[in-house]
């Protein structure tokens, strides 16, 4: 028999979803939706008539504003699985898009304005908060972007306030090549020495510093921050120093300018070191520009002593002057003696290189063997020096006259140790012993001079007197030629005259004396005569009356030497004697 069927049970309506019930922390939110909307609307992005941060007392009220949008926007989002929260999250999602706009405004006008007032704590206080509520809220990115592209401009005119000019932004190099060197000296370089110091040791700074205000809640994005603001400005700015200097060629004139420019990058590298890192593409490309500065400098330097070796060795001086190649290089080595310290560091940092015209010159800095008493050529000041004085004995063998060959050395040799005497900084580079060293060879130069000048006359008054009477009439003849020829020579200054001048009366006239008393009576020039004609050489200070004097005692010499030789001696005596 079949089994019976369970008796059907009954079936309960299945009851609809469960409404969302409001509790109390969703009325709280809100409420809190419903205050930062007022707030919002109050300050909408749309109207900007004044600043929020330097104009109102509201600012934080609308900052807490934002943090209350931004926890709402979470609320709502995990309500939103009970189907209760959507409508809340678009709201909260789009006012805090509007905040969002407003303090992007708010930190376009605080960046504005910290431009002007950077001592402004309270606006660099601003500012992070600016950025900690966007960054918070998710808005970081927009936040970062806002900021590099406000702080690179305000950069960029910083920067151009400061060098006069705008920093290109690629091609500086070809750039330059359109100007002279008298443009880029006077427009570019000095402009660069007054602005580079300040732009790395300060403005730069003041830029990291802020952008370490602004996200000191995160150091990475400040890092990040700043080096996508100032690194392209820095390398560009050194990009001008290695262009200007590229423009120097190498000429003499211009290495002044090269070495200040070195100066003044030695001077930054620390602060760049400093705000940059060690190890940033910034510091890495000063110390290549400073490394190119330094090769310049050096270069520079070989291409002036190879000019002054090349100098023809036949060409002279008139008179046994001091030579235009020795007035040039000593001038020049006076006023390079201010570089002294930055030449020691470039030479220093010099690498080896084969075939160089001075590679001794980095050996020789950090010697401590060298002699710079005796030698100069431990520094390349010295060697230029040492250079020059090797040139000076070459070109004296040039002369045909042994004394004018002298007296031109006298002259070259007393020039340069008084250029080195005048200038403490030259002087000390060269060394005490050095300078007095070739002034012992300028005087002994002097004599070599007076013996070689004077060597006829000193010879003629030797000869036996008892030679024939005409032999007294050669001496007189032997000193109006010395007188003749030296007429036109020179000295190099007043002092040498005066050595000149008193080295040759010391040698002649003492012996012309004693010739005079011997044969005064068959003589027509007197010691004193002779005196005078010495005194007028070499732009003595009796050289104007002694020049006449001269010239007459040498008419009434040669007429005299015509009459001596048919006269009677006798009667001549006779008559000197009555």
């Amino acid at each position: 028999m079949p089994r019976a069927s369970p008796p059907a049970r009954h079936l309960l309506p299945v009851p609809p979803p469960p409404r969302h019930r409001r509790t109390l922390s969703s009325t709280f939110v809100d409420e809190s939706v419903a205050a930062a909307e007022a707030l919002v609307q109050k300050w909408h992005p749309d109207t900007p008539d004044t600043s929020l941060f330097l104009h109102s007392h509201d600012h934080r009220a609308f900052l807490r504003a934002v943090a209350d949008l931004h926890r709402a926007m979470l609320f709502f989002a995990s309500d939103v699985a009970n189907n209760g929260g959507h409508s809340g999250l678009v709201q909260a999602q789009a006012l805090l898009q509007t905040a969002m706009r407003r303090l992007d405004l708010e930190l376009q006008l605080l960046l504005d304005h910290v431009q002007d007032h950077q001592d402004d704590a309270t606006c660099s206080g601003s500012i992070r908060a600016v950025a900690d509520a966007m960054m918070a809220a998710g808005y970081g990115k927009e936040c970062v972007s806002t900021f590099k592209s406000r702080r690179r401009g305000a950069l960029a005119a910083t920067l151009h306030r400061l060098l006069g000019f705008s920093l290109p932004a690629s091609g500086i190099s070809s750039q330059f090549q359109k100007l002279t060197w008298e443009q880029v000296d006077a427009n570019i370089i000095q402009s660069w020495l007054a602005a580079a110091p300040v732009a790395f040791s300060s403005v730069f700074a003041t830029e990291k510093q802020l952008c370490a205000t602004a996200f000191a809640n995160d150091a990475a994005v400040a890092e990040a921050v700043f080096a996508a603001i100032a690194n392209d400005h820095a390398a560009n700015l050194l990009a001008v120093a290695e262009a200007a200097v590229a423009r120097a060629r190498r000429a003499p004139e211009r290495l002044f300018r090269v070495l200040d420019v070195h100066d003044a990058l030695t001077q930054a590298l620390p602060a760049i070191l400093s705000v940059f890192g060690d190890s940033s593409e910034v510091s890495a490309r000063a110390a290549a520009v400073l490394a190119k500065v330094g090769e310049t400098a050096r270069g520079t330097l070989a291409a002036f002593e190879a000019a002054i070796q090349k100098e023809p060795s036949k060409a002279t001086a008139a008179g046994g002057g001091v030579h235009p190649l020795t007035r040039y290089v000593m001038n020049y080595l006076v006023f390079l003696a201010d570089y002294e310290d930055a030449l020691a560091l470039i030479y220093q940092q010099q690498p080896v290189v084969s075939g160089s015209v001075s590679p001794d010159l980095s050996a020789s800095y950090s010697s401590s063997s060298s002699s710079p008493s005796m030698s100069p050529s431990w520094s390349p000041i010295g060697r230029l020096v040492s250079v020059l004085v090797s040139k000076l004995e070459t070109k004296a063998g040039s002369y045909r006259e042994v004394a004018l060959s002298y007296l031109f050395l006298a002259n070259n040799t007393q020039y340069v140790v008084k250029k080195v005497r005048g200038s403490s900084r030259l002087q000390g580079i060269v060394g005490d012993e050095w300078a007095e060293a070739q002034a012992a060879k300028a005087r002994g130069h002097v004599d070599v001079y007076v013996r070689a000048a004077w060597g006829k006359v000193l010879a003629a008054i030797t000869m036996p007197s008892s030679s024939s009477r005409g032999s007294h009439g050669g001496v007189e003849e032997a000193v109006m030629e010395a007188v003749a020829a030296q007429e036109q020579w020179v000295a190099a200054d007043d002092d040498m005259g005066e050595a000149l001048r008193v080295a040759a009366t010391a040698a002649v006239v003492p012996k012309y004396r004693m010739f005079y008393r011997r044969h005064g009576a068959t003589v027509r020039l007197t010691p004193g005569d002779v005196t005078t004609m010495i005194a007028a050489l070499f732009g003595g200070p009796r050289a104007q009356g002694a020049t006449a004097m001269a010239a007459s005692a040498a008419r009434g010499c040669t007429t005299k030497l015509l009459q001596l030789q048919t006269e009677d001696p006798t009667s001549r005596t006779q008559q000197l004697l009555a």
